[in-house]
């Protein structure tokens, strides 16, 4: 019998990198409107998968990370109304997750400056939320035969900012977190370069990095490479990324190296990686 699968969805929504993807002078020009209904219609195909799935929809905003929708609880008492020509989850999941992205876009009005996304803060909230499903407490300790405990867990990263050398070590954490934990880290990134810690996380992972040449194709390539779980994915040929950048960040200036220096001695547990030589 086919088991429950968990997905946690993490959404990079920096606004200045959206204004610039809905830019008419890129090739495959992508708003957030449109985003969202192709995301929205992966989700939908996630939970119609098997009932016993859950959903779990993490946003990454300038400076704070929050969590958009939740299957296994009620974020507010707003719930939407009943609707004899939709599905009940598919409506609520729709609902919940436009009405809080347009409350935190609102919230953040104008900035003199935008911090960045805290991305990595979504991916811990993402792994402590899947560490509290995947081990129950002791009072549901007896109900390990029901279907709906996940097993495999996953993370999928939508990105569209670029990597932060500053959050190197972070975001290196989480994933040892991940592997301890055995959830598979997706990232599809949506616009902007290449990005190289979340390479990293999907190649440690065994997760799936997808770099989207046809943007206008965003929901073929999610429903192609992320909607099957990683149980099934042995038998399919899901997509992965050719070449993997493993160059790390130098923790005197925060810049990405190809070659660095460590100390001989501690082996990087004390004095770490360094751009040029220093004299301890």
């Amino acid at each position: 019998m086919e088991k429950a699968s968990h997905l946690s969805v993490i959404v990079d929504l920096s606004p200045t990198q959206w204004h610039l993807s809905a830019q008419t002078s890129n090739q495959y020009p992508l708003s957030i409107e449109t985003f969202l209904s192709q995301l929205l219609a992966f989700l939908n195909a996630h939970i119609a998968s098997k009932h016993e799935n859950s959903l779990v929809v993490f946003g990454a905003l300038p400076g704070k990370s929050v969590l958009l929708y939740s299957s296994t609880e009620l974020l507010s008492d707003d719930a939407p109304s009943l609707d004899a020509n939709s599905y009940l989850p598919f409506k609520l999941v729709d609902s919940t997750v436009v009405q809080r992205i347009m409350n935190e876009f609102d919230a953040i009005g104008e900035l003199e400056e935008e911090p960045p996304c805290a991305l990595v803060g979504a991916v811990t909230k993402a792994l402590c939320y899947i560490n509290r499903i995947t081990h129950p407490s002791s009072t549901t300790a007896g109900v390990a035969e029901d279907p709906s405990i996940v097993h495999d867990p996953r993370i999928l990263i939508l990105s569209v900012s670029p990597d932060l050398s500053s959050s190197y070590i972070p975001i290196m954490n989480a994933i040892f977190s991940a592997q301890k934990l055995k959830v598979t880290i997706d990232v599809c990134k949506v616009y902007g370069p290449d990005t190289v810690f979340l390479q990293q996380a999907a190649h440690l992972t065994n997760g799936s990095y997808i770099y989207l040449e046809r943007r206008d194709a965003l929901l073929q390539y999610l429903i192609m490479s992320f909607l099957s779980p990683t149980s099934i994915r042995k038998i399919l040929a899901v997509p992965k990324q050719d070449k993997i950048d493993f160059r790390a960040a130098c923790f005197c200036h925060k810049n990405i190296v190809d070659i660095g220096f460590v100390c001989s001695v501690c082996l990087s547990s004390t004095h770490y990686l360094y751009c040029f030589v220093i004299e301890f």
